[in-house]
């Protein structure tokens, strides 16, 4: 979701649109121009992480022991994503970039139901994604999550470590984000990022979310600005390295 419309809106704070994670993927496979330069961020109440995911009876318990089964069988571990240069493909080559490791990537086009399918039937051994689509998978005990990549524990998952935790400094997050055009004044932003934030701190807010299957953030303001420009340069080395094979 790039949101067009909202870019060309009167910057008065009265038109404020939804970008997601693509905005900073698509302009460097060249499918689109705009990018995150042509928003201000009021706040990203979703950041879905990347999790390590494995099959419940996998031979590795933690981030530790899947990294040293990979050394030990280079090239042999099948990881699901949802398509070449999709997020969760391209976590999985900064996992192998950290640790120095080579995993087969599977394509799923379809999504993380097939994904999950492939596991459940051992045709792969893993996947890096969005943990709350597995959520069912997990409580019902044929799924397990050794870590996510995220700044802080996830509030589904409470007793998953991060990566951080365990020595690995890696945030890659499917976010979502309320976004004004450029130019947006900044009083009118101090409001809009105000009242944003008093909503996303609020019991309600995050009873809905977690209703719906969906682990609420209050990443808020410059902070969401910063997140997305980060991630702006971040895909544009992966997406490189894509298209060089």
């Amino acid at each position: 979701m790039l949101n067009q419309p909202c870019m060309a809106a009167k910057p008065d704070g009265y038109t404020l649109g939804m970008v997601t994670v693509e905005l900073d993927i698509f302009p460097h496979q060249g499918k689109t121009k705009l990018s995150y330069k042509d928003y201000e961020s009021i706040i990203a109440p979703i950041a879905a992480p990347a999790a390590l995911i494995v099959a419940k009876d996998a031979p590795y318990n933690s981030l530790d022991d899947f990294v040293d089964y990979l050394k030990k069988h280079p090239g042999e571990v099948m990881m699901g994503n949802s398509g070449v240069g999709a997020i969760w493909h391209i976590a999985t080559l900064a996992f192998e970039k950290e640790f120095g490791v080579k995993v087969k990537h599977i394509p799923y086009p379809n999504g993380t139901a097939d994904i999950a399918a492939a596991m459940a039937g051992n045709h792969i051994q893993g996947t890096l994604a969005d943990p709350s689509s597995f959520k069912s998978q997990i409580e019902a005990g044929k799924l397990k999550i050794l870590a996510v990549m995220s700044a802080e524990r996830t509030k589904m998952f409470p007793n998953v470590p991060t990566f951080r935790e365990l020595g690995h400094d890696m945030t890659i997050r499917a976010w979502a984000t309320l976004v004004a055009p450029k130019d947006t004044p900044k009083e009118v932003l101090d409001v809009l990022r105000a009242s944003a934030t008093k909503a996303a701190n609020s019991p309600e807010f995050v009873e809905y979310f977690l209703k719906q299957g969906i682990d609420p953030t209050n990443i808020v303001g410059e902070e969401a600005n910063k997140m997305m420009k980060d991630d702006d340069a971040m895909y544009a080395e992966f997406i490189a390295q894509i298209q060089k094979k």
